[in-house]
């Protein structure tokens, strides 16, 4: 048993009861949440490491056998997103520190942050399907809490809308759960698995399985339900946009990786076609949404809705190669995008606001900082050696091998369109004369520059190491599409419904 799967969980939830007990002493619950963000780093690189060498780990809550009890699943996807969560956490604790106001710290900031990180991690842990719905809820809970911090109007309009398109993905999710309980008797995904290869109810699975699809679309901002992320994301502090930009639409990323890699593999050799049309309207709609806003966080979050698609395309290809090759450009774009944000944020918080046709002059003032955003645009845009381009050439080299050439062919253009709607800030926040003097504007101290550089330092690394990573991206797809392995390493040689069999008669 792996008992130590549990730290991500407690660590976050204890020291978020910490954090709050601590009330408005900002200085003990910054150096909570940091110990506790620091803490969860550490075991999740361990983890990555543990997992490549060793393989699948599991445990079970209060030593029930599993099916009947909650099962805690590590494999290489979930360590990815595991080492990943912390590092979005703690660079966006540190870029809190110049950047939230006392005021909204004293408000339960960090406790909020820690609850988020909380549920992320049941998320990325959990082997049953109904936890995956109660994680998401708790997700959910912590996301509203920060998106409102501060109850200024265009914060409790953004988080409203987000609120209610959320719950409508939380009520297709919970609909899906109940009926795909009722068809196989069971929401453990390894037992799912087993029972479902053989389930001699094709069509209802596949009704069932669209329940999920749509869930997990609104999730992650898929078209047609992504209308609450350009609405919602841009309303924050610029940490908490950040935050949200590079992670949580990557939990219903990982959500359709995993539900549809282990559970409904039937169901998405059927559904392939349309998820493909589903990323391509995504891609093009977001990136013409971005093209058309004036504002630089707007701008991004219609990127985010952009890259999705391209996250989704390589689920859509079916198989291990495009899900590697998703993954693997996921990773790219939770670092790139929440770097490009902070940045973003940064020359928005300098200027004092984010409108475009009202900023210029940041490349003489902070040079360093229109260096960073270069670079972090270039990696979006895909441009070699940066991160983006080995995520998106693996996609384009799947999709030309399947013969998938209109596919290709929208990636590449929106590759273009994302170029050229990031130049358009470059030139009016960073390249054109500055509107008004800019003598009693702040200055970017190094502690505000510190965490975006760190990223675009790690896009860059992921460039360079694109060859392991995408290794381990490869790994981590082959355990998915392996559900053998998973039945064995969660029930046992015997398999789930053997556990039950026995169960039952005794």
């Amino acid at each position: 048993m792996a008992n130590h799967l549990f730290f991500p969980l407690l660590v976050p939830l204890l020291s978020a009861v910490l954090a709050t007990l601590v009330g408005q002493r900002r200085v003990i619950a910054r150096s909570i949440a940091l110990a506790a963000v620091l803490f969860d780093l550490g075991y999740s690189i361990w983890l990555l490491f543990a997992v490549g060498a060793t393989g699948r780990m599991v445990t079970q809550a209060d030593d029930f056998a599993a099916p009947f009890g909650i099962s805690l699943v590590a494999d290489g996807l979930s360590a990815i997103m595991l080492t990943l969560t912390s590092i979005m956490m703690l660079v966006t604790v540190l870029y809190s520190f110049s950047t939230v106001s006392p005021y909204r710290e004293r408000y339960y900031y960090y406790p909020l942050l820690l609850l988020l990180l909380f549920g992320c991690g049941g998320a990325f842990l959990t082997g049953d399907l109904f936890n995956l719905y109660v994680w998401f809820e708790v997700l959910l809970v912590a996301s509203f809490g920060l998106i409102t911090l501060g109850g200024e109007r265009g914060q409790l309009e953004g988080g409203l809308k987000y609120v209610v398109l959320n719950l409508m993905g939380s009520t297709s999710f919970l609909i899906g759960a109940g009926l795909l309980y009722g068809v196989a008797g069971t929401l453990n995904m390894a037992h799912l698995a087993e029972r479902l290869g053989t389930l001699q109810q094709p069509g209802i699975v596949t009704a069932v399985a669209g329940f999920f699809l749509f869930a997990y679309s609104s999730k992650a901002g898929l078209v047609p339900v992504f209308f609450w992320l350009p609405t919602s994301y841009h309303t924050p502090t610029v940490a908490v946009s950040a935050l949200f930009s590079g992670l949580l639409t990557k939990v219903g990323i990982y959500a359709l990786y995993r539900v549809f890699g282990t559970v409904f593999q039937r169901e998405l050799e059927r559904y392939g076609t349309l998820i493909l049309v589903i990323a391509a309207l995504t891609m093009v709609i977001g990136v013409m949404g971005a093209m058309a806003q004036v504002n630089v966080r707007r701008i991004l979050s219609f990127h985010i809705i952009s890259q999705v698609g391209y996250m989704i395309m390589g689920l859509g290809l079916v198989g291990v190669a495009g899900l590697a090759a998703g993954i693997l450009y996921m990773v790219h774009h939770i670092v790139v995008k929440t770097a490009l944000f902070m940045i973003g944020g940064t020359a928005e918080y300098l200027a004092g606001t984010g409108e475009l046709k009202q900023m210029g002059g940041m490349a003489r003032r902070e040079p360093i900082l229109a260096g960073l955003w270069l670079l972090a645009s270039f990696s979006l845009a895909g441009l070699p050696p940066l991160s983006g381009f080995f995520g998106k050439l693996g996609l384009i080299q799947v999709g030309l091998d399947q013969g998938q050439w209109l596919m290709v062919g929208v990636a590449a253009v929106v590759s273009l369109f994302t170029l050229f709607s990031m130049l358009k800030i470059w030139n009016e926040v960073f390249w054109k004369r500055a509107n008004v003097d800019q003598t009693a504007m702040p200055r970017a101290s190094a502690l505000l520059i510190a965490p975006s550089a760190l990223l675009v330092a790690l896009s860059i690394a992921i460039g360079f190491g694109a060859s392991p990573v995408l290794r381990y991206s490869r790994y981590s797809a082959e355990q998915v599409f392996n559900t053998q392995s998973l039945v064995q390493d969660v029930c046992g040689p015997a398999g789930c419904d053997a556990v039950t069999s026995t169960a039952n008669n005794q």
